[in-house]
Formats: structure tokens, sequence, C-alpha cells
């Protein structure tokens, strides 16, 4: 039997400290950005910018670093902040982009979802 990556992946963190939030068993997106977030980290392991494990342990490097300077019930935690930072310090160390690209593309999108932009 054949497992598909994506399977495997999200599997592979099941119960563990990197685990994302579920409901219901189904994985838990509270914004689009988090589901897409979640797939580019998976599509880019799946296709060998780097090793899946080595997402795994920067996430619960970054997940380690956040606990370290807040209180566990802090209201600010986010996981998909710590998921998201995680990929752009992997994408990084294997230049798909560069710092710049990464900074211009974030204002970019940042700037088309104001609130305040007119049409």
């Amino acid at each position: 039997m054949q497992i598909k990556f994506e399977q495997f992946a999200a599997a592979s963190m099941l119960g563990s400290e990197d685990s994302p939030p579920r409901d219901n068993g189904e994985i838990l997106f509270q914004r689009p950005w988090e589901g897409r977030a979640f797939g580019i980290a998976i599509a880019l392991s799946k296709q060998g910018c780097y090793e899946w494990e080595d997402f795994r342990r920067a996430l619960i490097a970054s997940i380690a670093e956040w606990e370290s300077a807040h209180s566990k019930d802090d209201p600010d935690w986010d996981y998909y902040l710590r998921w998201l930072s995680s990929l752009e310090k992997l994408v990084l160390a294997a230049s798909l982009v560069s710092e710049q690209e990464l900074e211009d593309r974030t204002r970019q999108v940042l700037a088309d979802r104001s609130p305040c932009k007119q049409d």
C-alpha cells in the first residue's frame, strides 16, 4: 500500500508537539492563508526543496522559541504564524527566494488586502 506524501506529512505530526490544530480529526484552518502556507510547505518538501523532517525540526524550534518568550496561556499564540516562520526560514535557506523578494511580496500581499484600499 502506498501513502501519498501529503498524508504521510500530516500523519507524521499526529500527537506530537508540532501537530497542527484539529477539529473532529480534520486539520483546522481559521484563515485562508493558513491552508495555503500548509500546502506550500508540503508541496515544496514533496518537490525535494527540503526534507520534511527538516521542516518539522524548524517548526518545533520555532514553537520552542515562542514558548520560551511567552507564557503557555498567552492569547497571542498562533500555531500557523510559527508554521509560516518555519517555512520562510527554509525557503530562504534553500535560496528559493531572496530576503528582499520575500519582503516585497509580503508587502504587496498586505497592501492588496488593506481595508483602506480603494478600487
